[in-house]
């Protein structure tokens, strides 16, 4: 999915969604912003917009389309009486999502690449699907033909070994495994869901 100047799209959503965007240098550039916007006479802001913002941060955060993430709203209202916990459980447990969280790639659009180009297997089969859903139980690992790549041969000693605690990662064997359900922390998110639902709800 082509997004566009990360740079300006997280200033314009208020939020460093993106990981290049989390930087000092981001954050003097808001603080810029926003003290030149304290002189500003400010403008109420309409429940659509509000909506609409914190819908384009959670979109971007995880790199999906609207098509994508209008699904997955549709089936959170669908299947589940915690529409929240369900759609933030879809958007975790994705493929990409997760390889990101074991800390094999620095930035979900990079986990996103290592998942198209067929370096992941899960439970011991490749795939090349990004959107694919994890479950409980089920084992992501880097391919056997890809480990020499370049992408991995320092991760031994570039990981932080923090992950989250709903997966286990072996930075050995370049293995990872879901434990449990992905939990919704709100204090965690950039962007908050229940905007998200009422933007759709429109």
């Amino acid at each position: 999915m082509k997004i566009g100047p990360k740079f300006k799209i997280a200033k314009r959503l208020g939020a460093p969604i993106f990981e290049k965007t989390q930087t000092q240098k981001f954050a003097v550039s808001a603080a810029r912003v926003g003290q030149k916007k304290k002189n500003v006479r400010p403008g109420q802001m309409s429940d659509f917009k509000r909506q609409l913002l914190e819908k384009q941060k959670m979109r971007f955060t995880y790199g999906i389309t609207e098509k994508q993430l209008r699904k997955y709203v549709d089936e959170s209202l669908e299947k589940s009486a915690e529409p929240i916990q369900f759609l933030m459980s879809r958007l975790e447990s994705r493929l990409d999502n997760v390889a990101y969280r074991l800390g094999l790639a620095k930035t979900r659009r990079l986990a996103r690449q290592m998942a198209s180009h067929g370096h992941l297997t899960v439970n011991g089969r490749k795939f090349t699907i990004p959107s694919h859903q994890l479950k409980i139980g089920d084992t992501v690992s880097v391919r056997e033909g890809s480990r020499s790549s370049a992408l991995f041969v320092t991760l031994d000693e570039s990981h932080t070994g923090i992950t989250p605690a709903w997966l286990k990662f072996d930075v050995k064997k370049l293995e990872g495994k879901v434990e449990s359900r992905p939990i919704y922390e709100p204090s965690e998110t950039l962007f908050d869901p229940e905007q998200v639902f009422e933007f759709y709800s429109r």
